[in-house]
């Protein structure tokens, strides 16, 4: 007899991870500024990590899964409250470089600040082994998933 689909191993990883991604993003969404989205923290932070100077609108879509309206809409707010810069690139007039402001990178950093409690907590309730041990499969999970899209 086949397992009902809810009982298989596949599924329920994929459940439990859609879980944890509710739960960070509410937690996350409660300490971040006052008018600044996941997906705006999400690119702030991504242009803060990079070592490039800029990144172009369709690259962080890319980088996002998001289409580039959707990009060009987080954009465009991160821009109007001064956290990103969109200008034209020197090299290629057709194209668009976005780069983070010092504001961006002030707010990237309180927000990051602000989450200190809880990482701390989680690194409190896990051995750093179990997270070394975690990796493994999260990375060919999503390895897979981004090679499969």
């Amino acid at each position: 007899m086949a397992r009902a689909p809810k009982d298989r191993p596949d599924v329920k990883v994929f459940a439990e991870i859609a879980m944890i991604d509710q739960l960070v993003t509410n937690k996350l969404e409660r300490v971040l500024p006052a008018g600044l989205s996941h997906a705006q923290f999400g690119v702030l932070s991504r242009l803060c990590r990079e070592t490039e100077a800029a990144a172009t609108p369709a690259e962080l879509a890319r980088a996002f899964q998001v289409t580039k309206g959707a990009m060009t809409n987080t954009l465009q707010r991160l821009e109007a409250q001064g956290l990103v810069t969109v200008a034209p690139d020197p090299d290629d007039g057709r194209k668009k470089l976005v780069t983070v402001t010092p504001a961006g990178q002030s707010v990237q950093y309180a927000a990051l600040h602000a989450l200190r409690p809880m990482t701390e907590s989680l690194r409190s309730a896990f051995t750093e082994a179990e997270f070394v041990e975690a990796l493994p499969f999260l990375k060919a999970l999503r390895a897979w998933l981004d090679e499969t899209r």
